[in-house]
């Protein structure tokens, strides 16, 4: 799964990386306006990412054809996901918003709810991420570093991401 942020490319880097890359899912990420949902759909998303959750937003993701995953940092905003029909969402910024503590508590008041923790992830601290019980996935830009972008270091990119694919869970 390829996340692209959204920018003044990203709706061609989608439409180039899903032409490239058929098997890839490869979703939107920040979504922050209700016109966002139909450009991201023009481009072929296949889900996309919110930082927070407004009413705006939340109408706009029901007439989506992609599958949505709001940001949330706060009880209240797990709260207000929830109530719009939500049930995985997406901690943002995750070590801002109290980390793995953060979801330890919410495992206790929102059994029934999934966490995708963003922002401040590292490989050092993934696993413990994703040992949680209430984490369904983790998100983080040390994949793709500036500076390997920049430089055109493919290879370098390509090594990061098998060893996040060998990443596991911590027992």
């Amino acid at each position: 799964m390829i996340e692209v942020t959204r920018g003044p490319v990203a709706f061609a880097a989608i439409e180039a990386i899903r032409k490239a890359l058929p098997a890839a899912i490869i979703g939107v990420g920040t979504l922050t306006r209700a016109r966002d949902f139909a450009a991201a759909d023009r481009a072929g998303a296949q889900f996309g990412v919110t930082p927070g959750l407004t009413a705006e937003l939340a109408a706009a993701s029901r007439g989506a054809r992609f599958p949505v995953l709001p940001g949330v940092m706060t009880p209240t905003e797990v709260m207000t996901a929830r109530n719009a029909g939500f049930s995985v969402l997406r901690l943002f910024p995750a070590r801002e918003a109290g980390g793995v503590g953060f979801l330890r508590a919410m495992a206790a008041a929102f059994p029934d709810l999934l966490f995708c923790p963003d922002c401040g992830i590292t490989p050092d601290v993934a696993g413990e991420y994703l040992s949680q019980p209430n984490v369904a996935c983790i998100a983080g830009s040390w994949l793709t570093p500036i500076a390997m972008l920049s430089a055109g270091n493919w290879a370098g990119i390509e090594s990061l991401a098998r060893e996040a694919m060998r990443l596991k869970r911590l027992t």
